[in-house]
């Protein structure tokens, strides 16, 4: 009899096992308004079939042209464009529109469903969290700008009145819309990556400002230029909006070849045995979940990153190296002059200054005032220098004894601290 073996899990059933609360509750709800726009659309009718099938197609090549931006933050700013322009949509040619907040919702979301079906395909499926808090918040404005599409139609130039009413209310609504959406998008990212919710909120608000204003701005344009223009502003708005989109992937691609660049860097000492396998990658990715549990910014984070990962580069120029890689053992004026040479060889690079500073001074005492990133460097390279990859407790523990006792001196007392929190919520085999 021949024994079956079980499939293996396909990427969308991978993707839905690494959701947590928070992201589930989110898409649930997101589903929930989903599938009651569908049913009603379906019930009663589409009406204005063609708009909406304009804009439809053109949120669909929206989520088909998604993007990823640093801090694995989904976008696609040509998709929320356009169901942003779907849903501000008074009139096409000075035709008025009365099609509700539900039908709103369901074009929204097969138009999603569609740009995403292409990615399903070919094994790269979106991230769900990501498309449920766009449909929500376009379903949060629809609810809120439908029922009063009417009454300001009755306002404009067509009707012998002004856009300036129209428009204040828009803008109104859009930056309720941006606020919802940064709060949500905060509240996902604390539970993701443990930050505090005033600093995720701080760091979203970064993110969200010049895409969302470019993407609002889009938006409206769309809907105020459909009153003239019909359904020809879907195609002329379609270049620029194209334009932005290549913009934020290059830009997002440079980031992606910096890490990936630093990355490779930071292997060249452990190929050339001078650190321990996998000593950078796990000093770095504890700093940063210590520089979170303390509350730095997302930029500063990146910085730290890079600093973390190239932190022992300057022992390439020892003629012998350091038994195990441990500078925590060696000599302090050794330790300081393999920071300096490190951070020499960053500095030749043009354009990592701060992450060279970082470097060069992660071997200061406390008292000489090295920036936090260089004191978190620092104490999370002698963690890992006394318990390398090993998650036994009792040995972190007694690693963490060794810092308190240097804290104040060698060590700052707070990043210690923080450090033990974020060592303490390690769960037996899982590594950080």
């Amino acid at each position: 009899m021949t024994v079956v073996g079980r499939r293996a899990a396909t990427p969308a059933v991978k993707a839905l096992a690494t959701l947590d609360s928070s992201q589930l509750l989110l898409i649930c709800a997101a589903g929930i308004a989903a599938v009651a726009g569908i049913a009603y659309t379906t019930a009663v009718g589409l009406l204005d079939s063609e708009v909406a099938v304009g804009f439809g197609v053109l949120i669909a090549a929206g989520e088909l042209a998604r993007l990823t931006m640093p801090g694995n933050r989904e976008v696609a700013p040509i998709g929320s464009a356009a169901a942003l322009g779907y849903t501000l949509l008074l009139d096409m040619g000075g035709h008025p529109l009365r099609h509700p907040a539900l039908q709103v919702i369901a074009v929204l979301a097969v138009g999603m469903i569609a740009g995403a079906l292409p990615h399903l395909a070919v094994g790269r499926p979106p991230r769900l969290d990501a498309m449920a808090r766009r449909l929500l918040t376009g379903a949060l404005l629809a609810f809120a700008f439908r029922p009063l599409a009417e009454p300001l139609h009755a306002l404009t130039p067509s009707s012998r009145g002004s856009w300036l009413p129209a428009l204040g209310v828009m803008a109104v609504l859009i930056c309720a819309m941006l606020f919802v959406d940064v709060v949500i998008a905060a509240m996902l990212r604390v539970e993701q990556v443990r930050t505090a919710f005033r600093v995720a909120v701080r760091d979203e608000l970064r993110m969200a400002v010049p895409l969302g204003a470019a993407v609002a701005a889009s938006g409206m344009l769309l809907a105020l230029a459909s009153h003239s223009m019909g359904m020809v502003a879907l195609l002329v708005f379609a270049a620029p909006l194209l334009v932005t989109q290549v913009a934020f992937r290059k830009y997002a691609g440079i980031r992606a070849t910096y890490l990936q660049t630093v990355r490779a860097l930071a292997r060249v000492t452990e190929v050339a045995g001078y650190v321990e396998p996998g000593h950078s990658r796990r000093v770095s990715r504890l700093s940063v979940a210590v520089a979170r549990e303390l509350g730095m910014a997302e930029p500063e984070l990146l910085e730290l990153e890079y600093a973390a990962l190239m932190h022992d580069i300057g022992q390439l120029s020892l003629r012998d190296p350091i038994p195990g890689g441990a500078t925590v053992l060696t000599d302090p004026e050794q330790a300081r002059r393999i920071a300096e040479l490190g951070a020499e060889v960053i500095r030749q690079t043009g354009v990592l200054e701060g992450v060279a500073e970082i470097v060069r001074r992660q071997c200061d005492a406390v008292s000489e005032g090295p920036p936090l990133a260089s004191r978190i460097i620092r104490t999370a390279n002698a963690y890992d220098d006394l318990v390398g990859g090993s998650t036994d407790r009792d040995r972190a523990g007694a690693a963490l004894e060794r810092l308190r006792v240097g804290a104040g001196s060698e060590y700052d007392p707070v990043v210690v601290e923080a450090m033990s929190r974020v060592i303490d919520r390690r769960t037996p085999g899982h590594r950080l």
